[in-house]
């Protein structure tokens, strides 16, 4: 599919300084990760996500919502990073100021190489403990489920952020900071409709940024952007690079590496 980049939007993004990026859930959907209100399926076709990632369901039934993360894992580990991913490297290699916001949880950013970035929403690859939040990257062998924190001795959670707990005060601050001092905000594979990243394109809008959307439908952030690309984030972000003549490296490092793959098997 041709991808139309408008020469406005190039010669904008060409003399911006910071830029401000916040994907969403469309980015990971790409590689096959399921979004997080999708139909569960097989044993976990009974269960309410949203039932499950809270506090308080972790309280009622530790076992439970460890094992459903450890299923979502799973999940995970079969995907990969797919182009968007990689053309996102490439736009923070060639912007002076570049910021990365994800509220995706899969960590596939930090696979293709996104460096300056904030997680909003955690890593669901990384473990914490529940009673005081210390990171944990390895505990002893047990069979307890789910296993418990080698500090002190309390029981261990995905380091993710649930339904009624507050994204970390450091990582909004820093995310509403970068926001406010942009000249290009971009919203991908995202209808910001999930408080606070809602308020980041609004934030950026009354900055005076010109607000660049890339998005398959149309959205909230439709009626703020400058520009809304009409597509899947894999197909327009590489899209975007070219025409903005920025270096291809990480783009064409992940063809590489698709085609060897593809030779293999």
């Amino acid at each position: 599919m041709a991808v139309d980049i408008p020469d406005d939007l190039i010669e904008t993004y060409r003399k911006a300084e910071r830029v401000v990026v916040l994907t969403g859930a469309g980015v990971s959907a790409e590689s096959g990760v399921p979004t997080f209100r999708e139909a569960q399926s097989g044993l976990w076709a009974q269960y309410d996500p949203r039932e499950l990632a809270t506090p308080q369901a972790f309280v009622r039934n530790p076992r439970l919502v460890w094992e459903w993360y450890a299923w979502r894992r799973e999940l995970i580990q079969r995907a990969r990073p797919n182009l968007a991913h990689y053309a996102l490297v490439d736009l923070e290699q060639a912007t002076p100021h570049f910021l990365l916001i994800t509220q995706n949880i899969d960590g596939f950013h930090w696979l293709a190489g996104s460096r300056d970035m904030l997680e909003l929403h955690g890593n669901i690859a990384r473990t914490k403990c529940f009673d005081e939040g210390h990171r944990v990257d390895g505990w002893p062998q047990s069979d307890e489920i789910p296993p418990r924190c080698p500090r002190c001795r309390s029981l261990l959670r995905p380091d993710v952020v649930w339904f009624g707990e507050g994204i970390p005060e450091h990582a909004l601050r820093a995310a509403f900071e970068a926001t406010r001092q942009c000249q290009v905000f971009m919203a991908i594979g995202t209808s910001a409709v999930v408080q606070p990243a809602a308020q980041l394109p609004l934030l950026a809008k009354r900055a005076g940024a010109r607000i660049i959307e890339i998005n398959p439908e149309q959205t909230a952030i439709s009626l703020l952007a400058d520009w809304s690309l009409r597509g899947s984030a894999a197909q327009v972000l590489p899209a975007l690079v070219r025409a903005l003549g920025f270096p291809t490296t990480a783009i064409d490092g992940a063809r590489q590496s698709e085609t060897a793959q593809g030779r293999d098997t």
